[in-house]
């Protein structure tokens, strides 16, 4: 009995050490080469087929969970970097997720830890990135188990977040490599493991076009009954705190208020684009209060045809039916096709992806 009062306190009296775990937070790039002197173009995945500009990251938060039991986490460490655009270097990707060989843009730092000498531990990091500061519901500092983790939140309330959604990317909780989430690491084969992760977009991009019909252009015989398209806004946008880690959880009421209002798409100004024309926003993505495993994400749009000096709205919603347990926020493509004057009422159109 005395010899095994003995060991436990030398267990227990054990020096501990500070030791500190590589890790790379990368994201993707198509065409390093031509980010030399001017902002890099990237891609993510909810971004099929197009190359854009997007802003380096100048802030980036990490939370650290280690596994304490079975189903048990406790925070290990928590973090706020601002960051310079040359802290991101071009490179490729060479680890174990299905993107081995793409371009990327990495940022490499190391995250500092106390350990005995003795520890065996599990754990998981969590990633945020922006091009802007964030405001969370909870402060990093306060968050103690994984719950607060996977329903962190960041305000969407101000104009230079609305402006910047394209340029935040975090780590996905759902995002699974051989079984486990793909932010994990142990010990069990390293002293001191590293992590390796890609980051990803947490709004979703929605890509509209339309094209008033040629014959309706021009009435040669009552030129009142023309078609042209004088304004277009994206309206109701997800308004509030959107999931960090969960970017295809997120919920509205099922009767929205009040919302966000994006900058006019078309003006009456923009002559050039009456009869048809291009243009994308992202946007956070929502589904209907109790429709939380399956439900609609919606994109409203707010119109208006214009026949003369006259206009008639009227507020399609745009929705597409998606899995809301997808790892990835959408890529969402509208087509309008538009050959009949509208009159003043509510009509749904769905999205073709």
């Amino acid at each position: 009995m005395v010899l095994a009062l003995v060991m436990a306190g030398c267990k227990k009296d054990e020096p501990s050490q500070v030791v500190s775990m590589p890790i790379s937070v990368c994201l993707s790039a198509d065409d390093v080469v031509s980010a030399r002197n001017a902002a890099p173009i990237r891609r993510a995945i909810g971004d099929p087929g197009t190359t854009e500009k997007y802003l380096f990251p100048h802030h980036l938060y990490f939370i650290v969970m280690r596994q304490t039991g079975p189903t048990t986490w406790t925070v290990w460490t928590q973090e706020h970097r601002t960051l310079k655009d040359g802290d991101w270097i071009p490179g490729r990707y060479g680890w174990t997720l299905p993107t081995v060989g793409d371009s990327i843009y990495r940022y490499d730092a190391e995250i500092t830890m106390l350990l005995t000498s003795s520890d065996k531990f599990v754990g998981h990091v969590y990633a945020i990135a922006s091009a802007e500061e964030l405001t969370f519901n909870k402060s990093l500092d306060a968050i103690s188990s994984m719950s607060d983790v996977l329903n962190l939140t960041f305000s969407t309330a101000s104009d230079a977040i609305q402006e910047n959604l394209q340029h935040i990317y975090t780590s996905p909780y759902n995002l699974e490599q051989d079984g486990a989430y793909y932010g994990s690491f142990d010990s069990k084969h390293q002293r001191v493991p590293r992590i390796d992760m890609l980051l990803y977009h947490v709004a979703a991009k929605v890509d509209i076009k339309w094209s008033v019909d040629e014959e309706k252009r021009i009435n040669k015989t009552d030129p009142s009954e023309a078609i042209r398209l004088t304004y277009m806004k994206a309206c109701n946008l997800f308004d509030g705190y959107a999931y960090c880690f969960r970017p295809m959880r997120n919920e509205l009421p099922a009767k929205l208020t009040s919302g966000y209002d994006l900058t006019n798409i078309v003006t009456a100004d923009d002559e050039g684009l009456w009869w048809e024309g291009r243009s994308y926003f992202y946007t956070i993505p929502y589904v209907v209060t109790g429709e939380a495993v399956e439900g609609k994400v919606y994109f409203p749009l707010q119109m208006k045809m214009e026949t003369n000096s006259s206009g008639k709205y009227y507020l399609p919603t745009l929705n597409l039916k998606v899995d809301t347990t997808a790892v990835f926020v959408p890529w969402m493509r509208a087509m309008f096709n538009i050959n009949t004057k509208l009159e003043d009422k509510s009509e749904t159109i769905p999205i073709d992806l």
